[in-house]
């Protein structure tokens, strides 16, 4: 069922992705503009109101983060969402000081394409039932909030908190939706993260074994040890809409 139109404007120099994003989006009942140039991009800003704005970070003409910087002078208002085939933590740090909505990995699904759309037309965000809000509110994260997400591959995500500490964890949207059995593993005796390196894996009652991989070299500050609590209170309770658990909260470290 198609949701009710806004106004998407995409940013990409790979037609492909331009026309995949378009044909996505716009079965969801939304209105595209598609564009392959930076300058070309901000001049459609300047003349016409969109609710988001999703940019590819690498460009011919002008830096996606040029971009970026220069659209929220144009409509602060418009949402932001950066995607980028080169993650790197800088970029993502970049991005969310200077207002991104939220930070994407390339390659992306399309259901997860249409998460990113929900999430920045649905400001009221995600609700869940109160009681379970109050028992587990130390344990999950809202999808929108002051905080943006940055995202990687198998769900991970990543974001900033408070004096440099950093928060990770996973979107389990799609083996809860699944109705699947989850179980989080941690990497016994962690006291810090390498990136690349896994830091936790989910094990799933189809058999799957997803390794999730730390986005950063940090130090483990504080391990989620209720995170099975809440994965067996989200497959219970079918409270699939949209709450991401966090796994670790870290401190950065230079490479």
């Amino acid at each position: 069922m198609a949701m009710d139109k806004g106004r998407i404007l995409i940013l990409d120099d790979d037609p492909v992705i331009n026309m995949s994003c378009k044909r996505i989006l716009g079965a969801e009942g939304y209105d595209i503009v598609t564009t392959t140039k930076g300058e070309d991009a901000l001049n459609k800003l300047g003349k016409d109101d969109y609710e988001l704005f999703i940019s590819d970070i690498r460009l011919p003409d002008i830096n996606g983060i040029t971009v970026l910087k220069e659209s929220k002078l144009i409509n602060p208002k418009t949402d932001v969402v950066m995607i980028t085939g080169y993650p790197n933590i800088e970029d993502a740090r970049e991005s969310i000081r200077l207002g991104a909505f939220e930070y994407v990995e390339k390659p992306f699904t399309p259901d997860f394409m249409v998460n990113i759309a929900k999430k920045a037309f649905d400001k009221r965000g995600w609700i869940l039932r109160q009681s379970y809000i109050n028992e587990f509110k130390d344990y999950i994260v809202p999808l929108r909030g002051e905080n943006p997400h940055i995202y990687y591959k198998e769900g991970l995500w990543a974001r900033p908190l408070k004096d440099g500490v950093w928060e990770m964890g996973c979107d389990l949207r799609e083996q809860i939706s699944a109705g699947e059995l989850v179980y989080v593993d941690y990497v016994p005796d962690l006291d810090h993260v390498e990136s690349g390196e896994p830091f936790a894996r989910l094990l799933s009652g189809s058999g799957n074994v997803v390794e999730l991989l730390s986005p950063m070299n940090a130090e483990i500050r504080e391990i989620n040890h209720k995170a099975n609590d809440v994965v067996s209170s989200l497959i219970k309770d079918h409270l699939s809409d949209g709450w991401l658990l966090w796994l670790a909260r870290v401190f950065p470290m230079g490479k």
